[in-house]
């Protein structure tokens, strides 16, 4: 039977677990809603990145010497070798703590192209980090035993220890805690009229998640080809610094870094790598709908920060804010007709359309046709 959250929420409880952080995931949605709901601020931080997440709790653990638990997908398994190897290990500071890790690309269970390999090496690299580890699907018995057999471990140990989640492990439960705005427009309006005002030889990189969806299917609708966009499908925060890397060599060309909130505040120190290069062909669009959209609705701090000070502090050369539909075409037009660095945060409402698919061409045809079609000549209409 599927393990209720709720259940396993206050079974971690009873272990001694009342302390949470980390970045959601899909396979752990219901499980984070319900400590998002159930959870104080004190008690539970979203991140930025999963790194940061095991600095959140090592901090915690050193106040109060409890154990803290950190939840994550695989995905973000890289963000945590740092500080699981140079400060939480037991070699160095030796400090508890419990891994909840959703499992995607599991061998042997379909999953997208972007998760293959990582579902393949994640025991690999815990058993490379010296991490034990038990891995629980919906039919685990006696997964409170397993809990505190997890806890005594970690501490045992003082040092981290996994629990690796399967695809279809939870029963449902809905985040009741939202937070929203009301712009009158979604994500994929913005990503519409982008395109729309768009040049033909503009470049376009976007982010992971439900952009680079939505810009797909964008293209399929009216009717043109997929070759002038990056579809950054992984990597969750890195967009912008390949839309970067691809400015610097091919300056005679407009490069349009579609990002989100969740990804842009996930390596935000990228910003001030992109606001001093000054780049006149540049142009960050961050759509920010306060929230982890494709994993499950969490908020992010996206609404409580202001992201278009952040660039100007960060060197951007032109920064602007829309949130109006009625302002939203000027506001592009604006930010594709002036000089880069130049930052554009469009926000909009959370939530997709429920008929979303999935990109259809593979990421190394994609590699290709993309690499192919900014090898040519032709220039984009950059200002001055």
């Amino acid at each position: 039977a599927l393990i209720d959250p709720g259940f396993f929420y206050h079974s971690l409880v009873q272990s001694g677990i009342v302390w949470y952080a980390g970045i959601p995931d899909s396979l752990l949605k219901s499980f984070c809603a319900y400590v998002t709901d159930h959870t104080d601020q004190y008690n539970h931080t979203i991140a930025a990145n999963e790194g940061a997440a095991v600095g959140l709790a090592m901090g915690y653990h050193l106040a109060t010497g409890r154990v803290p638990l950190v939840y994550l997908q695989n995905s973000g398994l890289g963000n945590i070798v740092n500080p699981c190897l140079s400060l939480a290990d037991q070699a160095v500071y030796a400090i508890p703590m419990i891994f909840l890790i959703g499992w995607r690309g599991e061998p042997g269970i379909q999953d997208e192209p972007q998760h293959v390999k990582q579902g393949r090496v994640t025991l690999t690299m815990l058993q490379a980090m010296d991490i034990p580890y038990h891995v629980i699907d919906r039919d685990t018995e006696n997964v409170e035993q397993v809990i505190q057999a997890g806890v005594q471990t970690a501490c045992e140990k003082s040092a981290p220890y996994a629990i690796v989640v399967r695809k279809g492990t939870f029963a449902n439960y809905t985040l009741q805690d939202t937070q929203a705005i009301e712009s009158g427009f979604n994500r994929e309006t913005a990503i519409r009229e982008v395109l729309r005002q768009s040049d033909p030889q503009d470049i376009i990189v976007s982010t992971t998640g439900m952009a680079s969806r939505e810009l797909f299917e964008c293209r399929v609708a009216s009717g043109q080809g997929h070759q002038q966009d990056f579809l950054t499908v992984g990597g969750m925060g890195h967009a912008c610094q390949i839309a970067l890397g691809i400015a610097g060599q091919k300056r005679e060309r407009r490069i349009i870094c579609l990002d989100g909130d969740g990804a842009a505040l996930m390596h935000m120190g990228s910003m001030a790598i992109c606001g001093i290069s000054g780049l006149k062909n540049f142009i960050h669009i961050v759509i920010n709908n306060g929230a982890h959209d494709s994993v499950g609705g969490q908020p992010t701090v996206g609404f409580d920060v202001c992201l278009k000070q952040v660039a100007a502090a960060c060197g951007y050369l032109y920064t602007d804010c829309v949130a109006d539909p009625a302002e939203l075409h000027r506001a592009i037009s604006r930010v594709l007709q002036t000089s880069g660095p130049a930052m554009l945060e469009i926000q909009v409402n959370k939530g997709y359309r429920k008929n979303l698919g999935r990109p259809t061409v593979c990421p190394k045809k994609n590699k290709e046709r993309f690499m192919s079609f900014i090898s040519k000549t032709e220039s984009s209409v950059i200002p001055a």
